[in-house]
């Protein structure tokens, strides 16, 4: 090779490696803090927080502490993107982390991918985030593993007509698709229900699901009009089996719909929060530590276990450290065990699980597995 072309490559490694050089290592967020799906991305952010709190206590990744720099969304994609650009271009973030939905990633993604910087464990199991991205990294269940397990559930017990709620947008609608896909190899086809992001479910909604006369709900909404669904349908005492996504937040949908989210069933990704593995414990104990009033989630769980996993893919980076290298080391990293809770990640295979557990909603508001 040129020495010419040596220089500019050394040069170039070196500029990037020192763009990066920071006291602190900087892990960039854009999420819901404000707006309808708050609790969800401060549920988020604080597990993260505390996890990454909790290591640095412990003296950080190679002396230095981990800081994540969350900014408000507001669950809107727009303001996701302009999040992105600024914590790329003016942060400097060796990895993006922990986005509240493929909605939010869409012009995220693009973004991360055009920089070569992790894009590390999204909440969400939809499509544009399920792809072979060099930068993308996921460690919960695609949602076609969690409507496939519903679905296989319902459908052995007889269950014909269903019904799909979802958003009117691209994301709602490939969640659709996944269900067809599934019901044509039982010559059965669902019937759509569609509503708008961000928007209420009127009585005239309500009214127009309740004329499809479904044998059974297939949530993939959130929180907010999931709850207004059930609670709407009890109002009229009408009765319809339902499942969810785990993208609708357990516990968030449970006190949002109250006595109504009796009998749901929620797809799940991570470990029960009373399960006594060691994964969970040390969970608990960072939430503990950290402040944390609210009791410990599913949502918390899954942000805890990304933040682990993310700080374990700094230690284990050749200095130094840049999205690429960070990035390379975690596409290398094989089977890593978090105390009942695993992931893997290879080359061209970084989606590290498909855990995947039914969980019904009792009459006392807990989650039953």
């Amino acid at each position: 090779m040129d020495l010419r072309k040596l220089i500019v490559i050394a040069a170039t490694t070196l500029a990037c490696a020192a763009a990066f050089a920071q006291e602190k290592w900087l892990i960039g967020q854009s999420a819901p803090l404000s707006g309808g799906n708050a609790r969800f991305g401060n549920d988020v952010r604080d597990a993260a927080s505390a996890m990454f709190a909790q290591i640095n206590a412990a003296g950080g990744v190679a002396g230095r502490p981990i800081e994540l720099v969350s900014l408000d969304d507001a669950n809107d994609r727009k303001r996701a993107g302009a999040n992105t650009a600024t914590l790329l271009r003016d942060r400097r973030v060796v990895a993006l982390f922990g986005y509240g939905s493929a909605t939010l990633s869409l012009d995220a993604l693009p973004q991360a991918e055009a920089d070569g910087v992790p894009f590390f464990a999204p909440f969400s199991g939809a499509a544009p985030v399920r792809t072979r991205s060099p930068v993308l990294f996921t460690i919960r269940a695609s949602y076609a593993e969690e409507l496939e397990k519903m679905l296989s559930f319902w459908t052995r017990l007889g269950m014909k007509r269903v019904t799909v709620v979802h958003y009117d947008d691209e994301v709602g609608k490939q969640n659709l698709d996944i269900v067809a896909t599934y019901l044509k190899k039982l010559d059965l086809a669902p019937q759509a229900f569609a509503i708008q992001r961000n928007a209420q479910v009127s009585p005239a909604d309500l009214q127009r699901l309740i004329d499809q006369k479904p044998e059974v709900l297939m949530n993939t909404v959130l929180s907010g009009p999931a709850a207004q669904i059930a609670k709407g349908l009890q109002a009229r005492n009408v009765f319809v089996p339902t499942s969810s996504l785990s993208f609708v937040g357990a516990e968030q949908f449970i006190q949002a719909a109250g006595p109504a989210s009796a009998g749901v069933s929620i797809a799940q990704v991570v470990p029960s929060p009373g399960k006594s593995i060691p994964a969970v414990q040390v969970c608990a104990r960072a939430l503990q530590d950290a402040g944390v009033k609210s009791a410990m989630n599913t949502t918390h769980l899954e942000a805890c276990f990304g933040a682990q996993i993310l700080a374990e893919g700094l230690r284990r980076t050749r200095r130094p450290v840049t999205p690429q290298s960070l990035r390379e080391t975690l596409a290398a990293m094989g089977s890593y065990d978090l105390g009942g809770f695993k992931i893997s990640f290879a080359p061209g295979a970084q989606h590290g699980s498909s855990f995947v557990e039914l969980a019904m909603v009792t009459r006392d508001g807990k989650m039953m597995r």
